[in-house]
């Protein structure tokens, strides 16, 4: 009997990894996620999400041999203009320490950048593009978005990123304060790749 479809994940973020695992587990599939290998990381260089999740799931399929997704997603403030953008991760520029240390940094330069702005003007959404590159050539691309505002101090422990800033439409406690499950239920993370792991049975021949 064969074991269930190994599909590489371009990334080494143990959270996301974690985080997409449920999600994919969830959809069912016979499925296994693995992360890259020690030591192997892709540059995001995309002007956009969707670039930057192909770019990493080709590289990915062509290191490994296996069918690769990956993800680009960050935060678009309405008052920045959209921005961070596919900067989120790299807002505040810090490169060292610990990744709660730069969610920390970022979350304190954005807190700053809005420190004027009136509740009303404090909306923003989390955008996600997911992709699945097989070694084959075979690609495809799916969206999620979850819209809601920022508020002016962090709430929870949860979650990673902005999570502790961001109120998500009709939700009375932020991403960071949310069950793993909740979460899932409405990111666009989650959204993204829900519908993805709806079209990766036919592409991978698997159910």
């Amino acid at each position: 009997m064969s074991g269930p479809t190994r599909l590489v994940l371009a990334s080494r973020n143990a959270a996301k990894i974690v985080e997409l695992r449920r999600i994919l587990a969830a959809s069912g599939l016979d499925v296994e996620l693995v992360g890259l290998p020690d030591g192997e990381e892709v540059a995001e260089t995309g002007a956009t999400f969707t670039e930057n999740a192909l770019i990493k799931a080709r590289a990915a399929a062509a290191l490994t041999g296996l069918p690769a997704v990956a993800d680009d997603s960050g935060l678009a403030v309405d008052e920045l203009n959209g921005l961070p953008g596919v900067r989120s991760a790299r807002w505040s520029g810090r490169r060292d320490g610990t990744r709660e240390q730069r969610d920390e940094a970022n979350n304190a330069l954005l807190l700053a950048q809005l420190d004027d702005v009136a509740a009303p003007r404090r909306g923003a959404a989390f955008v996600c593009a997911a992709a699945l590159v097989t070694p084959g050539g075979a690609e495809l691309v799916t969206h999620g978005e979850l819209r809601g505002v920022l508020l002016a101090a962090p709430r929870g422990s949860a979650g990673f990123g902005y999570d502790p800033l961001f109120l998500a439409d009709g939700q009375t406690r932020t991403n960071a304060e949310l069950t793993a499950a909740e979460k899932d239920a409405i990111s666009h993370r989650g959204r993204a790749f829900r519908d993805l792991a709806t079209q990766l049975g036919p592409v991978l021949g698997i159910s």
